[in-house]
């Protein structure tokens, strides 16, 4: 749910995201359609895996993002991955997770916060084991993409986790 309790789906939050400084003296460039930021929040729960993954694949189609398809997929599973680790593994001290999608002209974001304090590390592949690869699939198709996925506290005490992808990379383009 969202903040107003009118169901899953993203906000707009603050308008468009940044694009650069304009030459000193000139006018600021008009954003382009498909950039802001939007930022949602859900209950720590297995349903809001699958609502967040078609919140955001929604949201690129409504905005016009022009995102390939690969990494548009690629993307979808970052949300995932992400969302998942948050219900899994931070519900307990985080009741509600938020989402943010924020994209630029030439990149976006992803980020998952919870309240959670527990800052996670990427495990190494062990054949094994079934899960907890989940940051680990995350950085590597971030890599693939190239671009940057990291893990910061919050003020708050909690953590955010987010990935940026550029739109057109040079393996998925």
């Amino acid at each position: 749910m969202d903040d107003e309790g009118r169901g899953f789906g993203p906000r707009p939050e603050g308008g468009a995201a940044p694009r650069g400084a304009a030459p000193l003296g000139a006018a600021p460039a008009d954003p382009l359609p498909y950039e802001g930021i939007w930022r949602f929040t859900a209950p720590a729960v297995d349903a809001s895996v699958p609502q967040a993954r078609h919140a955001v694949r929604d949201l690129l189609r409504r905005q016009g993002v022009p995102v390939a398809d690969d990494l548009a997929q690629g993307l979808l599973l970052i949300v995932s991955e992400l969302v998942t680790n948050a219900v899994k593994h931070a519900a307990v001290l985080s009741p509600t997770i938020a989402v943010e999608l924020a994209v630029g002209a030439e990149w976006l974001r992803v980020s998952v916060e919870d309240n959670h304090p527990y800052r996670p590390t990427a495990l190494e592949t062990d054949h094994g084991r079934t899960g907890g690869r989940g940051l680990l699939l995350v950085r590597e198709i971030t890599r693939e993409a190239g671009g940057l996925c990291e893990v910061e506290h919050t003020a708050s005490g909690g953590k955010v986790i987010w990935a940026a992808l550029p739109l057109r990379p040079a393996r998925f383009s």
